[in-house]
């Protein structure tokens, strides 16, 4: 099994930044569809953004397009989410989530899709 750890959460003004970071050990994840989806209390998890094997493509939700970048580094087997321009709606606790390429169906914005999960870290953007 991989084991995934979100850190990077924390308390910022609106139009502040934060950087996530998606720390997977057990297992390298070159080759793992990696995502980030946030919840808060009462919703359901939402799509925030992907990237495929490689880095070949990355894929955002619409609510996120221009303020939000995914990348990974895979020397330090690492996914990140920099969010820039945070609003008050990007209010959640995020989760980073993976799969493998060849259990990969297609459905990067479905958080069924993935298999291994983080315990997620909070994000809270003050107006």
């Amino acid at each position: 099994q991989v084991q995934l750890v979100e850190s990077g959460g924390g308390l910022v003004q609106a139009g502040g930044s934060l950087r996530l970071s998606c720390a997977a050990s057990g297992r390298t994840i070159s080759s793992y569809i990696m995502g980030w989806f946030r919840q808060a209390p009462g919703k359901e998890r939402e799509f925030v953004a992907t990237i495929l094997w490689s880095g070949s493509s990355r894929f955002y939700a619409d609510s996120v397009k221009g303020r939000f970048t995914i990348s990974r580094d895979s020397a330090k087997n690492t996914v990140y989410l920099q969010m820039n321009s945070l609003k008050p709606e990007d209010t959640a606790v995020y989760y980073c989530g993976g799969v493998p390429r060849e259990y990969y169906s297609g459905g990067y914005s479905n958080f069924r899709e993935y298999d291994y999960w983080g315990q997620g870290t909070q994000v809270t953007v003050s107006s």
